[in-house]
């Protein structure tokens, strides 16, 4: 059972990133998913889920509007489109299946000019 995410980087204010990550081991599509962060000396802090059919959405306060959650069944894919990226979304950003049977390693992104 393994979650790969990746997409991370450095990206100015205002700017877009769109996290991937990649599920094996297991039946995705039979599984709600979400994104969590973590930022430096903060705790985790929940940003975004989807249903297992992809139909159903929610979303952290701080991520409502700007951020979207998706996912691919076919590719086993789970994504995380990011827009109009502020300083406070700095953080290490991990997949996670919902009930935290399994996270992946997480990847950083930092938002700096």
């Amino acid at each position: 059972v393994q979650l790969q995410a990746s997409g991370g980087g450095l990206v100015q204010p205002g700017g877009s990133l769109r996290l991937s990550c990649a599920a094996s081991g297991f039946t995705f599509s039979l599984y709600a998913m979400k994104w969590v962060r973590q930022a430096p000396g903060k705790g985790v802090e929940f940003v975004a889920h989807i249903n297992p059919a992809g139909s159903i959405a929610s979303y952290a306060t701080s991520a409502k509007g700007r951020f979207t959650i998706s996912r691919d069944n076919a590719k086993n894919t789970l994504y995380l489109q990011m827009n109009s990226l502020k300083p406070e979304d700095t953080a290490v950003y991990y997949c996670a299946e919902y009930g935290e049977s399994v996270r992946g390693q997480g990847t950083q992104v930092t938002v700096s000019s």
